[in-house]
């Protein structure tokens, strides 16, 4: 048979040629190996800084914030300020209408002067008892003489004796009756100086000076103060000082201390990075559907005035720090190359006596693109974007962080530029 293919070859040599081609490149296709659909992305690791973050939410307010109120009802006859008007303490801001409490007040006074005349009178009536009680004492004395000589009968002496005790009564009369009459003027003044106080906040003063930045009420609006008292304005007192009140999560508030560094952001300018320091952690906790927070009160400057109160704040507070230490990024700490990369990894038997203990590894580049080396470590401070790492590499070396692929996308792929970063 070999004899007769070798005798067929040397009479063919062009279609022998041709038929040995054809079976080179089906044993070469094969043989090769297959492309890969996907390549590793590799990160330098360098030495600088490593922050650890705790990310909240919160509302820009003012640092205080007085709301201005009226005890006095009626309806607002004038209004001298608008928002983002600036006011002084003792400023005028606006007036009720005083006709009503002006009458109570004229009323108080007129009774008072009425309570001060029948004082007047009851002392006159004092004096007319003690004049008269002086003269029934000495007409006493007189008819209780003349019955120790026999010259006045008893019957005499008991007449003289009940006209002295009727001056003694009426003089008590009226020593109560100025007792009673100073009562009345007392009540009176009282009641006279609390419409003069109601006359008084007929007119609305500014109590600090501040910022109008909420005003409640215009012109011929009717104020009632029956059972609660009505606000009419809301003043920051000073703008150049705010503070966020930030609602941070039960899981993270154990990093959070006071005077730690703080940056957020707020929509209108989400080019400028503002600055700030935790003043409080306020322990009261916040449960809203079931999830508990706690308010965090952050102090910041606004000399230039960009914050307004009510501004939505993106807060981040640095909760640790370390500069000059040997970081990586922490995705790298949770990458994993392929199934079949890792299969040539050299697993050391396990002592079934010796407990485990769970080690944190990354992957380094190798000669082998497709083989990288696995390499276990120690880390230390751990943040959103870098994590320290204490031992098992140093800087220059090239960590494997995440896995791209090669396949070329659909012209209608929207995302023709997205990385694959799932771990297998």
């Amino acid at each position: 048979m070999v004899q007769r293919v070798t005798t067929w070859m040397k009479r063919h040599p062009i279609w022998s040629g041709i038929i040995l081609l054809i079976l080179l490149f089906i044993v070469y296709r094969i043989v090769r190996p297959a492309p890969h659909e996907y390549e590793y992305v590799s990160e330098p690791v360098t030495q600088g800084e490593v922050l650890r973050k705790v990310s909240a939410s919160g509302k820009v307010r003012a640092l205080n914030t007085i709301k201005v109120g009226t005890e006095v009802s009626g309806q607002v006859t004038k209004v001298y300020v608008d928002f983002n008007s600036p006011v002084k303490a003792g400023q005028i801001l606006a007036e009720i209408d005083p006709t009503r409490v002006r009458a109570r007040v004229q009323q108080s006074e007129a009774q008072v002067a009425l309570a001060q005349a029948s004082l007047q009178q009851t002392v006159a009536n004092v004096a007319r008892a003690r004049a008269e009680l002086e003269i029934q004492e000495r007409d006493f004395a007189r008819q209780k003489g003349l019955a120790e000589r026999g010259f006045v009968s008893k019957a005499g002496l008991d007449i003289a004796q009940s006209k002295l005790n009727s001056a003694r009564n009426a003089l008590q009369v009226a020593l109560a009756q100025t007792q009673s009459g100073n009562a009345q003027i007392r009540q009176g003044t009282a009641e006279l100086s609390s419409a003069q106080l109601d006359l008084s906040r007929t007119v609305i003063i500014a109590p600090a000076s501040g910022v109008i930045i909420n005003k409640l009420v215009e012109p011929g609006t009717t104020v009632a103060a029956s059972f609660q008292t009505p606000n009419l304005f809301e003043i920051a007192a000073d703008t150049t000082k705010m503070q966020v009140e930030a609602s941070v999560d039960e899981a993270d508030i154990g990093q959070v201390r006071e005077g730690q560094d703080v940056t957020f952001t707020v929509d209108s300018y989400p080019d400028d990075v503002f600055k700030a320091k935790v003043r409080q952690v306020r322990k009261a906790p916040v449960e809203t559907q079931n999830v508990v927070s706690y308010l965090v009160i952050i102090d910041v400057d606004n000399l230039d005035g960009k914050l307004l109160p009510g501004m939505t704040a993106n807060v981040e507070i640095v909760t640790g720090a370390k500069t000059r230490v040997t970081r990586v990024p922490t995705n790298a700490l949770r990458f994993r190359p392929k199934a079949a990369d890792r299969a040539s990894e050299q697993k050391k038997p396990e002592d079934p006596n010796r407990k485990t203990v769970p080690k944190l590894a990354v992957y380094l580049v190798s000669t082998d693109p497709y083989r990288p080396v696995r390499r276990n470590v120690q880390i230390g401070l751990q943040g959103d974007e870098y994590t320290e790492v204490t031992s098992g590499l140093k800087p220059g070396d090239k960590i494997l962080v995440r896995t791209k692929s090669l396949k070329p996308k659909a012209p209608t792929d929207d995302s023709a530029d997205e990385d694959d970063d799932s771990a297998n």
